[in-house]
Order: structure tokens, then sequence, then C-alpha cells
């Protein structure tokens, strides 16, 4: 084979072009560009590693607010709970203000009222005294012919009355 017969002859050119090409590629894009773009790596890792540690810091910025937050929202509320129990506590003592003020005049007109109808008994009960005590010496005349005098006439009714 031809072909193999020469190999012999082109290896050591062959040899020396490789280490040519490879020392050109070596001291080009080793040296020359290897550099170039670890440095750019480099910084490119330097700035993730800032914007990280920036992040965690404002992660840690915004839950330091939130529970800034959390604390002044707590205190509103429980200022916000204490007025209101303040004014529930203030309406219930007006009311029962109130209440007790009307209690009274209820009590007033209540007490007129039993007085008005104590009155209005009393008085009816005198006019029915009175008209037993007329038809009574009325009917005493009418049945047994006797005629009995006014007086006698209320005694008899009042005693029928309260016995």
């Amino acid at each position: 084979m031809p072909q193999i017969a020469q190999l012999a002859a082109t290896y050591s050119s062959q040899i020396f072009w490789l280490l040519l090409t490879f020392g050109f590629v070596f001291f080009v894009i080793g040296l020359g560009m290897v550099p170039k773009v670890q440095s750019t790596v480099d910084a490119r890792d330097a700035k993730i590693a800032e914007d990280l540690a920036t992040a965690k810091a404002s992660f840690a910025r915004a839950d330091e607010l939130e529970e800034q937050n959390r604390a002044r929202d707590a205190e509103a509320r429980a200022s916000a709970q204490a007025i209101v129990a303040a004014a529930k506590a203030k309406a219930a003592k007006d009311a029962e203000k109130k209440v007790a003020a009307e209690d009274k005049k209820i009590a007033a007109k209540l007490a007129e009222a039993e007085a008005a109808i104590a009155a209005a008994s009393a008085k009816a009960l005198a006019e029915i005294e009175a008209v037993s005590a007329e038809a009574a010496q009325d009917m005493v005349a009418r049945i047994s012919g006797v005629s009995i005098t006014p007086d006698a006439a209320k005694t008899a009714v009042k005693a029928a009355l309260n016995g």
C-alpha cells in the first residue's frame, strides 16, 4: 500500500505542523481568549453574588417592615377596641340613666293612675251604696208596705256589702 509507505516520509512534517497548530491555538486561545472569558465569568459570578446579597438584604428589610406594620396594626386594633369598649360602657351608662329616669316617670304616672282608680272605685262604691240604699228602701216599701229611713237603708246595704 502506497499510502502507508508515504506515512514514514511525511511523519516528521505532520508532527511539526501539528505542534505548530496546537502551539498557535494554545497561545492565541489559551493565553489570549480564555483569561478574558474567565474574567467575564468571574465578573458575572460576582454580580450575581452581589445581586443575591442585595436581594437577601431586601427580603430581610421587607420582613422587618412587615413585622413593624403588623405591630402597628395590632396596636391600632387594640386602641380601636379600647375606644369601642369605652363608647359601649358610656352608652350603657347613658342608657341606664335614661331608663332610670323613664322608670321614675312611669312609676309616678302609675301612682297617679292607681290613685285615680282608687278614687274612682271609692266614688263608684259610694254611688253604688247610695243607689243600693234607695233601691232597698223602694223595695221594702213596695214589698212590705213599710217605709224605712234613708240612714237605715244605707246601714243595711253597708252591712250586706261588707259581710
